[in-house]
């Protein structure tokens, strides 16, 4: 009995055994010539379609598309219909001011992002009928219609909310249309309740005005907004209050704020860009003078088209910021663990 014991507990023994050192050896060696045979597919992968995740991004405003819009930021609807199958046609793909300011830019590989902000919530931009459907002429019409014949180009945007909210005046009419932006992957961020000139007020006034728009928001949709448009595009006394702040008791921390200035957007995994003074391209055709001659929506992405080594172009993975390896001193020390150099 004694050696019927002996023998069951060396078996025991034997079949209960860690791993040796050797064999632990090489499974480490194996996951590591895995993971770097993974990440040479990666970079394989972006090289082909000349990623750039530290290019520029254009994030374009808008305000009411209507048939007869006064001189200035409106649009007609054929005008707004044009710059979407332009931005179809050159590979974009819309994002929302949430994705792009927190770095969640998923669109596959070889395309550009780019982000379609509205300013005023306006009956111009979303009208609905009584089973929900935008009318074809409104914003949102339009950009859902231009999705349909354009497979891949995601139809949402960024409606940056004041009190006005799209024409409703109930609260159960706000919520209906605000809750179908939500449910449709659209993003509502806060361009103040009154869209007051937030330029040369107190610290409090600046919060109060802030908090109004964000109490507005979340108490009818219960998500709070991620970033706010900036009244005008003018920054407070202190930039960092559009930002951060409280009144009341009730405080705001957001990731983005939107000027309304001449430029594309820098990449959120550059140095370059500053979540205090985020920049906005104005939509509007190129003239031969004035602003638009450079400036406009238009003029910019002729440059972007011209310029394809300076624009955001995606490796496919969001997971990982590719791009070609001289342009690795520009990259924030935050994203440095994605990071994907060929």
């Amino acid at each position: 009995m004694a050696s019927l014991s002996v023998i069951a507990l060396s078996a025991c023994t034997s079949g209960g055994s860690k791993p040796s050192e050797h064999e632990d050896a090489q499974a480490k060696a194996a996951k590591v010539a895995a993971e770097a045979k993974t990440r040479k597919a990666e970079q394989t992968a972006a090289a082909r379609v000349k990623a750039n995740e530290l290019g520029q991004i254009p994030v374009i405003m808008y305000h009411r598309v209507m048939k007869n819009p006064a001189p200035g930021d409106d649009l007609t609807p054929a005008q707004f219909r044009a710059e979407l199958e332009r931005l179809a046609q050159e590979d974009y793909v819309p994002i929302t001011a949430a994705e792009y300011v927190t770095g969640k830019i998923d669109i596959p590989a070889g395309k550009h992002p780019v982000v379609l902000t509205f300013d005023d919530s306006s009956p111009a931009q979303l009208t609905l009928d009584g089973m929900g459907n935008p009318a074809p002429d409104c914003a949102i019409g339009i950009l859902m219609d231009v999705a349909k014949k354009h497979p891949g180009f995601r139809p949402v945007a960024t409606m940056y909310a004041i009190r006005d909210l799209f024409g409703k005046t109930r609260q159960e009419e706000q919520i209906q249309v605000l809750q179908w932006l939500k449910n449709r992957g659209f993003d509502i961020g806060n361009h103040t309740h009154d869209h007051v000139n937030l330029l040369g007020k107190s610290q409090e006034e600046v919060a109060k005005q802030i908090v109004a728009g964000h109490t507005m928001i979340t108490s009818l949709i219960k998500t709070p907004p991620v970033t706010l448009a900036l009244p005008y595009g003018n920054q407070p006394k202190k930039k960092e209050w559009g930002l951060r702040g409280s009144y009341k008791g009730v405080s705001y921390d957001y990731k983005g704020e939107f000027l309304a200035g001449y430029t594309p957007s820098p990449s959120p995994f550059t140095k370059d860009f500053d979540p205090a003074g985020i920049p906005r391209i104005r939509s509007k055709e190129k003239t031969k003078t004035g602003d638009c001659a450079k400036f406009c929506s238009a003029a910019w992405l002729d440059w972007l088209k011209a310029n394809p080594n300076d624009r955001y172009t995606s490796d496919g993975n969001a997971k990982t910021v590719a791009f070609p390896k001289f342009k690795a001193p520009f990259v924030s020390p935050a994203f440095s663990s994605r990071t994907l150099p060929y």
